[in-house]
């Protein structure tokens, strides 16, 4: 069995990491993440269950108390809960859905959560990501999956000026690393 990890493997990156207040970066913490497919007859029952509506529009995402529902893909979605509550989401959504064809995959260990937020927040992410992050074209409630430099992430907007990435374990330091450079000339 695997030991417990004693620490975030953000943590020593952003305690070393200078302030600039124009584009501000925080870790953020242990959390469930579940991949989740199914076809429409899956989409209400699994989204009651988990507590947040799974959106049916593209690129766009709900947050109900701090659980997140992305649309990926035509049936695909990422659902995203504080605390590692993965467990007891799993279950109620399994039990939902029993009979019903989907997938639902923990892919908690996966990835990690970066939170990059201030007025030059879109100014540092398009330092590494080709989107055009201004708010017409990736409005406040958007989320899709993209790269920066050499890393796939998810982005999503929370508000105008608040930016959620989600990257995988391994590429974490490297894009929190390139991320606290790119805000260099702002601190």
């Amino acid at each position: 069995m695997l030991e417990p990890q004693k620490s975030f493997p953000l943590d020593k990156l952003a305690a070393g990491s200078r302030h600039a207040e124009a584009a501000r970066l925080r870790a953020l913490g242990p959390a469930a993440r579940l991949a989740f497919r199914s076809r429409e007859t899956g989409i209400g029952p699994a989204g009651d269950a988990y507590g947040a509506a799974l959106p049916v529009e593209p690129c766009r995402f709900n947050m109900v108390d701090g659980r997140l529902a992305l649309w990926l893909g035509p049936d695909e979605w990422l659902l995203i809960a504080p605390n590692n509550e993965s467990a007891p989401i799993f279950a109620s959504i399994e039990a939902a859905l029993a009979g019903i064809p989907h997938a639902l995959v923990d892919v908690s260990s996966r990835s990690v959560g970066i939170e990059i937020s201030g007025e030059q927040a879109a100014f540092v992410l398009n330092q590494g990501c080709p989107l055009d992050l201004s708010l017409k074209a990736f409005p406040v409630g958007m989320c899709t999956r993209t790269v920066f430099a050499k890393t796939e992430i998810v982005l999503l907007r929370h508000a105008p000026d608040v930016f959620h990435i989600d990257v995988w374990r391994s590429f974490a330091a490297y894009l929190w690393t390139y991320l606290d450079e790119a805000r260099r000339e702002l601190a």
